[in-house]
């Protein structure tokens, strides 16, 4: 035993050290005696050249690869370079847009947190610089990430997927649109799960398999949270789905839906296309199969079919059958959703506070509605939207009554907020998850909106849904009427309730309660465009469903609402342009129905509403213009001051040509004198009146205006002399043809009254009357005398000398007045001489005697030097023109004597050209009719 303990004493011995002596090495003792180089491969350090790099020079492939890597911190990294990399050179965006989007996407199913968070990130930066278009064709497998991260088992995945789904909400909402049938059986794998509840033997049959709201502890967040932001992305989903419909009707639809408030949403516009031009233009055409008109029929052929027994929707959601089951599927789970937040909003039994909701409850119950009037919305046609509504009320009438209406309307509760200390990792991971504030106010009103949407017609006597519908029509009604500032939306949402109350329930009182408050809310100052032009769109649409309804007819309030609405239009004016054509829409229709107390107003306003200086037919767009011209047809009596205003119009020149025209076209028709009837309507004026508009028309000036043109002393009206015995006032070329072509006008109408001659002597009257006295005229209303009395004289008629006389002097004037412009601008008044011209030959050719009092008037010892030659050209003129030479045969010798004294008078050692062409025309004219009317004594006798 000593043996064996001092041999393993030996086997331990501590070694002694001696002082001054060396220590001794180590067995494993490292020799540091070495030197070491660097080995350089010059390939490796080469760096990526092919395009930019972010600050850590990483280029696009590089970070597109690291997004395989296994360490999440190296895949986070490369998230965050992609952003920075892409926000440097936008344009690669472009180049990598394929990649870009498969690699991100495939990170959305990561188990890391950050990596999910930062690629949610990247997607949002691409989603802000790509349009929908460009992503179209990858966004099938964009879609497909985003159903494997909604459907995940793991529940931190199942919720960064919602940001990713905000993204294309945001931003691609057509695209996802596309694809309903997957992401609503999404949806609802993410609130609920399926089960059998037939048993083993039922699993193949759908009919037993139902759903039932799932509950998971592990979240960050309560169940009920958790729903409520799933809620709020499926409103938001399918009202991408509804917006995306080809056409959709609205609560208020009528089937003459582009009469009134039309807005153009959803409609297909015509688009004119010149097809030389469209390969070089960048604006995009889309065509469609039978322009819109009927719906392409789809191929009932699937690429997969249907193999899961619990699935509810269907590949689209293009048939109310589809509709119905998926909704049949969602509603129960809608129910529960709520009766679990309300109970949960109330734990005790107390029945006094139930119609109080907590904010949180609020929202609930908002989501739940908003989603039920969505999916009234879903259906392809409108016949189906009743179908389905029918279904709706059958299936789902009871619940809604218990479940809503029986605490209706609902109000906030106070709740006191207790500040809690902030978990910031906690709060980074509920971000996604928003908290809404909801309105009890709009609460209320989208609860009315689907609650009314399931009442049924009433036929009389009959009220089965007057326990429910009254507490719904009083809170409208109160609502209304109370003056609370409402919100488009909510003012929308309001009218469709009221649209459907009044055409469901069939009651006068309750029609007149509901339309007197919509009233109140339409008298209101101040309302914003958007919102006038709603209340008048209901208004409108409403009348025009009058003639269906006896209980809208005679309305008090409809009768009142057309009666105020030319008071409107004459306050309104030219301030806002839309709402006055909108206003002037409504009065047509109303007009053209024949309604009194709106035809009443319509005619006390009448002279505001056509004055020629402020009133809405001057001031308004050519559109509106037009359609107030069209509302003369419709009014009873026609008073003198209106046709004095009128007349102004027409002659202003602030409306157009083509305007005036009709204007007086209709005032033809609704004279007494007119041929034409339409029915039993009467005329609307007496026939002096409709002589006194077409001659005021006809000169083109009031009584005011020629008064102060006799007085004018500028230098704007020419002054008269021995060859323009009127003074004439040049109009400018603008407002000449505008006359001109009023004149043709006015003469049309003259002619078509049958009697020339009778028309002519109220003509000369007139002219004796007014005219004949005025030392200052316009050239236009020389012009459009003549023109006129040319066309309705009729040679069994003599004109009176005074008539004669001024006819004379307005010829005379304006053949100088020709002379003039030719010297003065030959090429800018073509026109305006032509038309003069025109006039003065043709009355001259027409009119018995009127060249012998011309000729007579010409007093050549009374002219000036510059006047002789003036005469001179002007008798050329005369006497070059063919259909003139039978008129101056029967006047040779007043012409021979006014030769005599131009020869005589004209000073001069030699002869001046004007005076030779003069003699030269002469002779020509003279030889060659004199054989032809030598001895016509009656042609000289008349001329």
């Amino acid at each position: 035993m000593k043996a064996k303990k001092k041999k393993r004493q030996d086997d331990f011995q501590k070694v002694k050290l001696k002082v001054g002596k060396k220590k001794p090495r180590a067995d494993n003792a490292t020799n540091t005696n070495f030197r070491s180089k660097g080995i350089y491969l010059s390939e490796q350090l080469k760096r990526d050249t092919s395009g930019p790099t972010t600050h850590k020079q990483l280029g696009i492939n590089d970070l597109l690869s690291q997004l395989h890597h296994y360490n999440a911190n190296v895949k986070h990294s490369a998230l965050l370079g992609l952003k920075e990399l892409l926000s440097i050179s936008p344009s690669l965006l472009e180049q990598h847009l394929s990649r870009l989007l498969s690699e991100v996407a495939a990170v959305l199913t990561d188990k890391d947190h950050n990596v999910r968070v930062a690629a949610a990130r990247v997607l949002r930066y691409i989603a802000q610089c790509v349009p929908a278009e460009r992503v179209a064709p990858f966004f099938p497998l964009l879609s497909a990430h985003l159903s494997c991260a909604m459907t995940h088992i793991e529940k931190g995945i199942q919720e960064d997927a919602i940001n990713v789904l905000d993204v294309f909400l945001e931003h691609y909402p057509a695209l996802l649109a596309a694809r309903p049938a997957v992401l609503l059986t999404n949806f609802l794998e993410m609130i609920s799960h399926r089960q059998n509840s037939g048993g083993a033997k039922k699993a193949s049959d759908s009919k037993a398999w139902t759903w039932a709201l799932s509950i998971n502890p592990d979240r960050a967040v309560t169940s009920q949270q958790w729903r409520l932001s799933v809620l709020l992305r499926l409103g938001r989903f399918l009202q991408a789905v509804v917006e995306e419909r080809p056409m959709e009707e609205s609560d208020m639809s009528v089937p003459t839906e582009g009469v009134f408030g039309s807005s153009g949403e959803g409609r297909f516009t015509p688009l004119h296309l010149n097809w030389e031009e469209l390969p070089y233009s960048k604006v995009g055409v889309k065509i469609y199969e039978h322009s819109g008109a009927k719906p392409t029929p789809h191929s009932t052929f699937k690429l997969r079919p249907e193999q899961d027994p619990g699935a509810t929707v269907s590949e689209g959601l293009d048939s109310a059958e589809t509709v119905q089951k998926f909704a049949a599927t969602l509603v129960p789970l809608l129910l529960e959703v709520w009766v679990e937040a309300s109970t949960n909003d109330t734990p005790w039994n107390n029945t006094e506070g139930a119609h109080l909701l907590t904010p949180d409850a609020m929202s609930v119950m908002f989501q739940v509605l908003s989603i039920l009037q969505l999916l009234r919305k879903l259906a392809p046609q409108r016949e189906n939207q009743n179908a389905l509504d029918a279904w709706f009320r059958k299936e789902y009438l009871g619940d809604f009554k218990q479940h809503f209406i029986k605490n209706f309307p609902y109000g906030s509760r106070d709740t006191p907020r207790h500040k809690k200390k902030v978990d910031l990792k906690r709060s980074k991971q509920t971000a996604a998850l928003p908290a809404p504030t909801v309105d009890p106010l709009a609460l209320n009103i989208t609860l009315c909106q689907v609650m009314v949407s399931l009442s049924q017609k009433q036929g009389i006597g009959q009220e089965a849904d007057a326990d429910w519908l009254t507490p719904l029509r009083t809170f409208v009604r109160d609502t209304l009427g109370s003056g609370v500032k409402l919100s488009y939306r909510q003012l929308q949402m309001l009218l469709g309730t009221v649209w459907k109350m009044v055409l469901t329930q069939r009651s006068k009182t309750v029609t007149e309660d509901l339309l007197a408050a919509v009233y109140i809310y339409y008298k209101q100052r101040n309302l914003p465009l958007q919102t006038r032009s709603l209340l008048l769109s209901f208004y409108s649409k409403l009348y025009l469903q009058e003639q269906g309804h006896a209980h809208l007819t005679r309305s008090k309030v409809l009768s009142r609402w057309l009666a105020s609405l030319p008071v409107q239009l004459s306050q309104l004016g030219h301030r806002n342009p839309m709402l006055s054509a909108q206003l002037i829409l409504s009065i047509q229709a109303a007009a053209s129905r024949g309604n009194k107390d709106l035809l009443s107003s319509l005619q006390t306003h009448a002279c505001t509403l056509y004055d020629p200086q402020d009133g809405v037919v001057v001031l308004l767009p050519s559109e509106s213009q037009q359609r107030m011209v069209q509302l003369l047809y419709f009014l009873p009596k026609m008073s003198q001051p209106l046709l004095a205003n009128l007349s102004s119009c027409c002659t202003a020149g602030r409306i157009s040509a083509s305007l005036a025209a009709s204007l007086i076209r209709i005032i033809h028709l609704r004279s007494p004198l007119s041929s034409w009837t339409a029915g039993s309507q009467e005329a609307a004026l007496q026939d002096m009146d409709y002589f006194s508009f077409l001659f005021s028309t006809l000169i083109g000036f009031s009584s005011e205006q020629l008064a102060s043109l006799q007085e004018a002393e500028d230098d704007s009206v020419l002054p008269p002399s021995a060859l323009s015995p009127l003074s004439l006032y040049p109009t400018p070329l603008e407002q000449f043809t505008h006359h001109w072509d009023i004149v043709e006008e006015v003469c049309h109408c003259l002619e078509t009254l049958g009697s020339k001659s009778q028309c002519f002597d109220v003509l000369q009257t007139g002219i004796c009357n007014y005219l004949t006295k005025l030392g200052v005229v316009s050239d236009s209303m020389a012009a459009g005398l003549l023109r006129a009395v040319s066309r309705l004289l009729d040679l069994s008629v003599l004109p009176l000398e005074p008539v004669l006389r001024f006819l004379s002097q307005c010829c005379l004037s304006l053949l100088s007045l020709l002379l003039t412009l030719q010297q003065e601008a030959p090429t800018e008044t073509n026109h305006k001489r032509e038309a003069i011209w025109g006039a003065c030959v043709t009355a001259l050719s027409s009119i018995p005697r009127l060249l012998r009092v011309v000729l007579q008037s010409l007093r050549v010892p009374n002219l000036n030097e510059e006047e002789l030659p003036q005469l001179g050209q002007i008798l050329s003129m005369l006497l070059q023109h063919t259909s003139l030479h039978s008129q101056l045969l029967a006047n040779t010798t007043m012409l021979q004597e006014i030769l005599q004294h131009l020869t005589r008078f004209s000073r001069g050692a030699t002869r001046e050209q004007w005076l030779t062409d003069l003699l030269y025309c002469y002779s020509v004219t003279v030889a060659h009719g004199s054989s032809a009317h030598r001895g016509n004594l009656g042609l000289r006798d008349i001329y």
